[in-house]
């Protein structure tokens, strides 16, 4: 029994030869349009990746597509704000895309779903795994947050860079963000005096894409318990939908209750499973993918340039 075949262009398919076998058709993607198509099936969920189609981010980042028999995957490897992957569709395609172009030697999953999990731990060693849940508000479901009483609540610019690294260290990490990157991002503080005593900001803003991702939210801990983290996510949400973005997101973990109150409190809803996770290849030198793509690219030919082919089962593929 033969396979219709397609042809893949920048993650639109074609119809091309037929081929006698099942597998994966894989390509690199670069038009935003085409991806953004593929990424908006679950917006929210796709929200980091879909930051990442923005003109000054998008030369710093490989989209990679599959599509097979399990259904389409994309695969996002970016250089841009950190070494990081987001993985989306399904299972074996994104371990498909894996085999071929495994990416960074080390960084983080950004975005995954729990099922992505065991496939990319046949490429990847993987630690630190976190589980945690979309949330999503628009401009329709929001609902500000009231202001505390003896706190003012203001936007932080570059020079409180010092400021904002002193309030994150005390979760017994470093914290070396720049003057740079708080005035390019959207942060804001409730301050005690001169003091910081929380904080809001953003992962990424995407004013052509509608959608920005908000995060990094800490409270000093003598403060806590006094809606003051509700209040500055409040005040990042009301800023970028004031700019136009349709859709804000962020992620929680879905047992801390409270935080889940709280953010239902401002109108977001919850969504789907998301997983993070530290990610480091487990072929270092990167032998065993060159191999790979030399051989996806042979059989790919008959579907066209640049096209690489795979097994279904990836069985021959993954030795």
């Amino acid at each position: 029994m033969r396979e219709s075949g397609f042809r893949m262009t920048d993650g639109a398919l074609e119809r091309s030869a037929p081929r006698a076998a099942t597998g994966y058709r894989i390509a690199r993607a670069s038009d935003p349009r085409a991806l953004e198509a593929r990424l908006s099936d679950d917006r929210p969920f796709s929200a980091y990746a879909l930051g990442h189609l923005e003109p000054e981010l998008l030369p710093q980042t490989e989209f990679w597509t599959a599509d097979g028999p399990a259904g389409p995957a994309t695969v996002m490897h970016s250089r841009a704000l950190g070494y990081v992957t987001v993985t989306v569709g399904s299972a074996e395609g994104v371990h498909a895309i894996l085999q071929l172009h495994p990416g960074h030697r080390a960084g983080y999953l950004s975005t995954g779903a729990p099922e992505h999990i065991e496939a990319i731990a046949r490429t990847h060693e993987v630690a630190d795994t976190l589980t945690m849940e979309r949330m999503s508000v628009t401009a329709f479901s929001f609902v500000d947050a009231p202001r505390p009483e003896g706190h003012e609540v203001r936007r932080l610019r570059g020079h409180d860079a010092p400021r904002i690294n002193s309030l994150y260290a005390l979760d017994g990490a470093p914290s070396r963000y720049g003057a740079e990157t708080i005035e390019r991002a959207v942060y804001y503080g409730a301050m005690d005096g001169d003091r910081l005593v929380a904080v809001a900001g953003t992962h990424i803003v995407s004013p052509h894409q509608s959608i920005a991702v908000v995060g990094n939210v800490f409270t000093h801990p003598a403060y806590r318990n006094r809606g003051l983290a509700t209040t500055v996510t409040g005040a990042v949400t009301r800023e970028l939908l004031s700019r136009g973005c349709s859709e804000i997101v962020l992620t929680v973990a879905p047992e801390n209750s409270p935080a889940v109150a709280a953010y239902s409190r401002l109108g977001y809803r919850r969504g789907s499973a998301v997983v993070e996770a530290r990610l480091q290849r487990r072929d270092l030198v990167g032998l065993g993918p060159w191999w790979r793509r030399n051989q996806a690219r042979r059989r790919g030919r008959e579907f066209g340039p640049e096209i690489e082919w795979i097994r279904g089962d990836a069985s021959e593929d993954s030795r």
